[in-house]
């Protein structure tokens, strides 16, 4: 069985993983919408819903990565801001 800490930190990385595929696979999905012309409001809205799970999942991510320091006893790692790279 694979130790706790390690768990925490495979775990950290699916989660960046995730929240960065995500929103990009919003926008693709929104320019398919756009480019059929089927639903434009719909594409715009998740336009927009790219853009908040982008500023959304780097906010949590940020507070997983602070307990994830606090459980491994690193109360001062836990203080620094985390910055994620959620860029487009």
């Amino acid at each position: 069985m694979m130790h706790e800490d390690n768990v925490i930190g495979v775990l950290l990385g699916q989660i960046h993983e995730l929240l960065q595929q995500f929103p990009k696979v919003l926008e693709r999905r929104a320019a398919e919408i756009q480019a059929s012309g089927k639903d434009p409001d719909l594409a715009a809205k998740l336009v927009k819903g790219a853009d908040a799970m982008r500023d959304g999942g780097h906010i949590y991510l940020s507070w997983a990565r602070h307990y994830a320091s606090l459980s491994e006893g690193q109360a001062e790692a836990a203080e620094e801001a985390d910055e994620a790279d959620f860029g487009t």
